[in-house]
């Protein structure tokens, strides 16, 4: 915490305000703040539950294999992940271990209400997953993760800090690399936390197998910019205004991770767009099936799966990014990345 009256960097400002955020409401779906790939189509999770199942042949099928996931939310995603694997291949769906990396306490009664059959165990971060091969997910993750900001002023950088709902500019604290060059003004966005969480999955992956796949929105290459943003009741709001209210986010920077988790040791494929990616693994197919098997909701299901992966939509903006252990060599849904 801050005293008041002080100013507090950007990606402290962010990550306690999303903690506060997330500590206690359901923020998803209709009557939240914003909606997510799982709840738009369940055919979204099936796809990313037969994606792990492929790679845990790849891997030589190790028994037990832990099945991770970060930020679960409400546990839709790895609801309908499980009955795919559960339908498919029952003998990753035995040979798995369960574990959720998440938080908030409200969000992990609502988790352990949809997954009680898996028997779930939860973690606080990374740092406690046990050891072992492990296939990992992330949907919407990376860009929840707090980010700093520096602005170009003459011939060096300034960095944002938050003062009574607003920005005040500071020197940096302290700077990481920043570009030499850039027009006056221009914003450059650093998450250290991201690139942190890439470092450290990198290390785990090349040394103990498995591999771990990001779903989230940002461009594909570095790029100067400002993309701090919030959402409330579906809404733009004002990140700086009422932390803990809003949710606020940013766009992932994926050159970085991906840059971290390779320095780290791991394999990286993508990022790709969503889009393709999903098509490539048959979500327009699954969602062809739902519709003929409940002909009642087969436009709510089509539309569902337009949503996700035309460009118009979120099948551009959104990138799917791939790390691995080196001996993976190939990965559904990556194969013209």
């Amino acid at each position: 915490m801050t005293a008041a009256g002080e100013a507090e960097r950007l990606d402290r400002f962010m990550a306690r305000a999303a903690a506060t955020y997330y500590a206690a409401r359901d923020p998803f779906g209709a009557r939240g703040d914003f909606t997510t790939a799982p709840e738009i189509s369940q055919a979204f999770g099936e796809c990313l539950g037969l994606w792990a199942a492929v790679l845990w042949q790849q891997m030589g099928r190790p028994d037990p294999v832990l099945l991770v996931e970060l930020g679960p939310g409400r546990g839709t995603l790895m609801a309908d992940a499980l009955r795919a694997i559960g339908g498919v291949m029952p003998a990753f769906r035995a040979a798995l271990r369960l574990h959720l990396v998440e938080q908030s306490l409200a969000l992990r009664e609502a988790q352990r209400r949809a997954l009680h059959d898996a028997a779930p165990t939860w973690h606080g971060d990374l740092s406690t997953l046990p050891p072992g091969p492990a296939l990992i997910l992330g949907n919407e993750f990376l860009d929840a993760l707090p980010i700093r900001q520096f602005v170009r002023r003459g011939d060096g950088w300034r960095e944002r800090f938050v003062l009574h709902g607003a920005f005040a500019e500071r020197e940096p604290d302290p700077a990481p690399a920043l570009p030499d060059e850039a027009p006056e003004g221009a914003v450059q966005e650093v998450s250290e936390a991201c690139r942190d969480l890439a470092t450290a999955l990198g290390a785990r992956l090349a040394a103990e197998g498995g591999a771990a796949l990001f779903l989230d929105y940002g461009p594909a290459r570095s790029a100067l910019g400002d993309s701090l943003q919030a959402l409330s009741a579906h809404r733009a709001a004002d990140p700086l205004a009422a932390p803990g209210t809003v949710d606020i986010t940013a766009h992932v920077d994926f050159q970085a991770v991906a840059e971290a988790a390779r320095a780290a040791g791991a394999a990286v494929h993508g990022p790709v767009p969503q889009g393709i990616f999903l098509q490539s693994l048959g979500l327009v197919t699954r969602a062809a099936t739902l519709a003929r098997m409940a002909p009642a909701r087969a436009g709510e299901q089509l539309s569902a799966a337009q949503r996700l992966i035309a460009p118009e939509g979120m099948g551009r903006l959104f990138k799917a990014l791939a790390l691995c252990h080196p001996v993976l060599s190939s990965l559904p849904g990556f194969e013209s990345s």
